[in-house]
């Protein structure tokens, strides 16, 4: 295969895929007469209600996707868990309690394999929702809720491997996991909870926990000298000082920066408040560090002073602790 040919395959499937995706928003939206969109307010209700996990399960490609959407649903504030279909039929059925709800992913919704988690499901009145392409199917018909996805084209030029398919019941269980996730208002540091490793962990981390406190906090009074500030600055080792009022309030931030820009033979016997730059920019304990990362550089700035609600100092944010702990 040549290189154009390969890039003009690679287009081809993204395209059907991309239609694919197109045909299932046009459903959720209810431009093409379908219930999709009211059956998924009432499946999210529903598993919003459950007090115990989302068991999701599927078999062959379908199944691969169920384990990624157990992973997505669990990271964001749903508990969930994976059960292999085949391997239900021999114990993992001690796996459904009572509190749990069932999601069962078959493209054709004839899966031979799904039909003891089926029949466990009416057994012991566990609620059984359905991602499927047929609703006339056994699974179709067996489920209290049905998510009934559009007949579309696979990507495959043999119409055989799972592909539009696939994606589809990949999207349609992230927007299920996200839905609940805002219904939940599950925010960003509970999402820390469950990420506390990695990049992704770096860049949940909180302002305080990469914060520099005492003793490294730069201060001087605002009725100190330019003599005074230099010394706190050197002492300190963070690029700047901060400048407080008789309440310990912020009021101004020297840089090294602003000792260059106002150098001059009586530099070092002048007041800060000649120099200091007033109302400097701070950010809260509780932000996030990436959020601080972001103003550092737009700003091009390399320090922040963190805040409490009275605007007395708790530390200092510098971007080379920032990228040290791998927030970029």
């Amino acid at each position: 295969m040549s290189h154009g040919e390969a890039l003009g395959s690679a287009l081809r499937t993204v395209r059907i895929e991309s239609d694919a995706l197109q045909a299932l928003m046009a459903d959720l939206a209810g431009d093409t007469g379908s219930e999709l969109g009211a059956e998924f307010g009432r499946v999210v209700a529903l598993l919003r209600g459950r007090q115990g996990r989302v068991i999701v399960t599927g078999m062959g490609k379908s199944g691969h996707i169920a384990r990624k959407l157990a992973a997505t649903f669990s990271s964001t504030g749903t508990p969930a868990h994976y059960v292999h279909p085949a391997e239900a039929s021999h114990g993992d059925l001690g796996m459904i309690q009572s509190g749990d709800a069932i999601l069962a992913l078959s493209w054709s919704g004839e899966t031979a394999e799904l039909a003891d988690i089926i029949l466990y499901a009416s057994r012991f009145d566990v609620p059984l929702v359905a991602i499927t392409a047929h609703a006339d199917s056994a699974l179709g018909r067996a489920a209290d809720h049905c998510l009934i996805l559009p007949l579309v084209e696979e990507a495959c030029p043999n119409g055989l491997a799972p592909t539009s398919s696939t994606t589809l019941q990949l999207v349609l269980g992230d927007a299920l996991a996200l839905a609940l996730l805002e219904a939940r208002g599950f925010t960003a540091q509970d999402f820390r909870q469950f990420h506390p490793g990695g990049k992704l962990g770096a860049r949940l981390l909180l302002v305080r926990d990469v914060m520099l406190g005492a003793p490294r906090l730069p201060l001087v009074a605002i009725t100190a000298t330019m003599a005074e500030a230099v010394m706190e600055i050197t002492g300190k080792g963070v690029g700047c000082v901060g400048v407080v009022d008789g309440a310990g309030r912020l009021v101004g931030i020297i840089t090294d920066g602003d000792l260059r820009r106002h150098m001059c033979d009586d530099l070092m016997m002048r007041p800060v408040t000649d120099v200091m730059t007033p109302s400097p920019r701070t950010v809260q304990p509780t932000m996030l560090s990436a959020e601080a990362l972001q103003i550092l550089e737009a700003r091009k700035i390399t320090a922040l002073f963190v805040v409490d609600a009275g605007a007395i100092p708790q530390g200092v944010v510098h971007i080379h602790d920032l990228l040290a702990r791998g927030v970029a």
